[in-house]
C-alpha cells in the first residue's frame, strides 16, 4: 500500500513543489493551507507523514505539532521554517515533532527526512532497514535490564522518543548505562540500519577535535599526509553519540553548534562544505547545567542538544534490580567448562552495596570474583567489597533514605538489611551518620565550607541547608 503525506502550507509553489518531490518518490499526498483545514483532514483519513509550514493564516505549525503529538502519536510530523529561525524549530521537536527543515527546502535533505520518517528502504540493496526494535548491531531496549519501575520508565520512554529525529541529551552517573541507552535509541529508530559511531570527546585531543568531527584534507596541517573522513561524515545516516560532551573545548562548542543548526560540516583545509545527515545523541556524567552557569558549556549549545533529556538512575536508586543484573553478567562470563553462580552470602553483600561504580563496578566485581572463586559458586569473600561503599552509608554524604530501605525489603524480602541498623530509630541514626561525616570533612577542611563541600561532591548550596538542618550551622 502506498504511502500517504499530509502537506500543511498557504504558499501554492511550495506545495506544488512537495507534492512532487512525493510523486516522484512513489506517495501519495494531500495539500492543504490552514490549521483548520489539516485537523479536519487527520480525522477523515489515515496519513503516514505530515508536513507543515511553521507560519499559517490561522495559527502555526507548534499548534499542529501539538495536536498531532496529543491526539496521533504514531504520525510523525515535520515542520518547515523560515531561514535562522531554529529556535522555533527547537519548540517543534519539544512538542514531538519529528524532525524540521529551514527554507528554502533543499530537496536532498527532503527526501532524507521523507525516507528516515516514513522508514522507506535506502538506495543500496545491502542497506535494507531491519524490522522495527531491532538494529544492525541487534541492539534493543530490552537490554536495558531491570524490573523497577524506574527502568521500566526508561524503556516506556526510549520507545517514545526513538522516532524522533531531535537531539537527544543522557545524563547519569558514570557506569549507569548512559552509551546502552543510547544505542537502544538508535536501534529503536528509523537510522536502525544506519551506523551508530559513539565518541568519548574528553579522550580527544584538543589540537585534533575538529579534525576528529569534521575530517580534513591533505597537507590542511603539519601530519595531514592524506585526506581523512570525520565522525560525523562516518555517521552519516545513522547517529553520533558524543559521550562526555562536557569535557569539548569551547571553541569547538561554536563550530559543533553550526554544524547542528545547519546539516553541514566543512572538512580541516576545504573550502567546500558537505551535507550531513546525523542525529546526535550526547550525554555526560557532569551536571552541564553547571558548566553553563560557570562559563565552561555554551548556553545556547546546551539548549540544543537537550530538546529531549533522559536521565539514567544510578544502581543505589535500583538496588532491586541487583540480581537480574547479576545473572545477566555471569551469564555472559559463564563458559561451556564452568558455570558460575552466587552464594546466598554473596547475593546478600551485593545487594547492600551502594556501587559508587554504578552497573559498571558490578561487572568488575563480578568479573574478578570469578577468577578469584573456587569450583563454580561466588562466595562473599570473593568479591572484595569496600566496606566504605555499604549501602547504608554514601561515601560522598548523601544518606540513604529511610524510604530507600523499604522499597529494597519490599522489592525484595529474601535481602538481609544490615543489623545493626535500628529499624525504629532509622532516622535518628542516619542523621548521626550524616552530622559525623559533615564534621570530619569540615575539620579536613579546616571548616572552610567550600573546600568540605568539593569533597563531599555537593554543592555549596547543599552543605549550608544539610548544617542547617543538623545545627551545625555557626553563620
Amino acid at each position: 500500500m502506498k504511502k500517504t503525506v499530509l502537506i500543511i502550507d498557504d504558499e501554492l509553489d511550495l506545495r506544488e513543489l512537495l507534492k512532487l518531490t512525493l510523486a516522484k518518490m512513489g506517495i501519495d499526498s494531500t495539500a492543504v493551507e490552514t490549521v483548520k483545514e489539516a485537523v479536519s483532514a487527520l480525522q477523515e483519513n489515515t496519513f503516514d507523514l505530515c508536513l507543515t509550514d511553521m507560519r499559517l493564516p490561522d495559527g502555526n505549525g507548534l499548534e499542529l505539532v501539538d495536536h498531532v503529538s496529543k491526539n496521533y502519536p504514531q504520525l510523525p510530523i515535520a515542520v518547515l521554517t523560515a531561514y535562522g529561525n531554529v529556535d522555533l524549530a527547537v519548540d517543534a521537536l519539544k512538542l514531538g515533532a519529528f524532525d524540521f527543515l529551514s527554507k528554502p527546502v533543499e530537496l536532498s535533505r527532503l527526501r532524507a527526512l521523507i525516507t528516515n520518517a516514513l522508514n522507506l528502504p535506502t538506495e543500496s540493496p545491502s542497506q535494507k532497514r531491519p524490522s522495527k526494535g531491532k538494529s544492525a548491531d541487534n541492539s534493543d531496549v530490552s537490554l536495558l535490564l531491570g524490573d523497577s519501575k524506574i527502568m521500566a520508565d526508561i524503556r516506556q520512554q526510549i520507545g517514545k522518543v526513538a522516532r524522533s529525529q531531535a537531539p537527544m541529551f543522557i545524563s547519569g552517573e558514570s557506569g549507569t548505562g548512559k552509551e546502552l541507552a543510547a544505542r537502544s535509541i538508535h536501534g529503536l529508530s528509523s537510522r536502525a540500519a544506519g551506523p551508530f559511531i559513539p565518541v568519548n570527546c574528553g579522550a580527544i585531543p584538543a589540537n585534533l577535535v575538529e579534525s576528529e568531527f569534521f575530517g580534513h584534507r591533505k597537507g590542511s596541517f603539519t601530519g595531514a599526509f592524506e585526506d581523512k573522513q570525520g565522525l560525523f561524515q562516518a555517521a552519516n545516516g545513522g547517529t553520533l553519540f558524543l559521550d562526555e560532551v562536557a569535557d569539548l573545548p569551547l571553541d569547538m562548542q561554536v563550530k559543533l553548534l553550526r554544524a547542528i543548526q545547519e546539516k553541514r560540516i566543512r572538512p580541516v583545509g576545504s573550502e567546500t562544505e558537505i551535507d550531513v545527515d546525523v542525529r546526535l545523541i550526547s550525554a555526560t556524567h557532569k551536571n552541564l547545567q553547571d558548566a553553563v552557569t560557570r562559563g565552561a558549556f555554551r548556553s545556547d549549545l546546551f539548549y540544543r542538544l537537550n530538546v529531549i533529556d533522559i536521565h539514567m538512575p544510578s544502581l543505589r536508586q535500583r538496588p532491586a534490580d541487583t540480581a537480574i543484573l547479576a545473572e545477566h553478567i555471569l551469564g555472559r562470563l559463564n563458559t561451556d567448562n564452568k558455570k558460575i553462580s552466587l552464594s546466598p552470602g554473596a547475593l546478600n553483600a551485593l545487594a547492600n552495596y551502594s556501587f559508587p561504580g554504578n552497573v559498571r563496578e558490578l561487572e568488575n566485581i563480578l568479573e574478578r570474583a570469578c577468577t578469584l572463586c573456587e569450583n563454580s559458586r561466588i562466595e562473599l569473600e570473593d568479591l572484595k567489597l569496600n566496606p566504605a561503599a555499604a549501602l547504608t552509608t554514601d561515601p560522598q554524604g548523601e544518606a540513604q533514605t529511610k524510604q530507600q530501605y523499604k522499597d529494597i525489603k519490599t522489592s525484595n524480602p529474601s535481602v538481609r538489611l544490615d543489623s545493626r541498623i535500628p529499624v525504629s530509630s532509622l532516622d535518628d541514626h542516619l542523621e548521626e551518620i550524616e552530622k559525623e561525616i559533615l564534621i570530619e570533612t569540615l575539620e579536613k577542611a579546616r571548616w572552610n565550607k567550600t573546600e568540605a563541600a568539593k569533597k563531599l561532591g555537593i554543592s555549596f548550596r547543599s552543605i549550608r541547608y544539610r548544617l542547617e538542618k543538623l545545627g551545625l550551622n555557626d553563620e
